[in-house]
């Protein structure tokens, strides 16, 4: 049995309550895991303080924690997984504001204070309800940009997990970047 076949065995068997199955799938799908957290942490700010693993340790336990999901294939996996990360970002951005605004005050260094970015949290923040306003009217837009600016996948990665063509997800991808632009600006 290939590994893609393995993977989505042990996804299937997971959501239906076989706990090894989660043990067994991990160790296999760490590398794209990896790839995941490296891409979103590549778009946010050097030093950030959250790592690479600690973003994948706290996208897969909601994933545990979270409603349990008939797992249909590796990419939905992937797909969803993705999606956990961008929540866990957006959330840190949305703490990091509230604490700029008058939040509970706390001592911070002076290294520490320049790894703070308001602005590049608020730009998360923006983003993320813009997105949210495209899944409304275009899902399929909002899924392309989430899977391309937050998983970090290639266009033909998108179009197998989305199960659509690479000329589909080219089109909406530069239709729906110049939405964002626009949006944004």
């Amino acid at each position: 049995m290939n590994e893609t076949h393995k993977i989505t065995d042990l996804l299937q068997a997971w959501s239906k309550g076989d706990s090894h199955a989660l043990s067994e799938l991990i160790p296999l799908v760490d590398n794209e895991l990896r790839k995941l957290a490296k891409a979103k942490m590549a778009q946010e700010r050097p030093g950030h303080i959250l790592q690479t693993t600690a973003l994948i340790n706290e996208a897969i336990m909601r994933l545990i924690a979270g409603k349990q999901i008939d797992w249909q294939s590796r990419n939905q996996f992937y797909g969803l997984v993705a999606k956990r990360m961008r929540q866990v970002l957006i959330e840190y951005a949305r703490r990091v504001l509230a604490e700029k605004r008058g939040g509970r005050a706390e001592h911070v260094d002076v290294e520490e204070a320049e790894l703070l970015s308001r602005e590049k949290s608020r730009e998360l923040i923006k983003l993320d309800e813009l997105l949210t306003t495209l899944a409304k009217t275009d899902e399929l837009k909002a899924k392309i940009i989430e899977h391309r600016y937050f998983g970090g996948f290639t266009v033909e990665e998108v179009a197998k997990i989305l199960n659509t063509s690479t000329a589909t997800v080219e089109r909406e991808w530069r239709f729906a970047r110049s939405w964002l632009k626009r949006e944004m600006t």
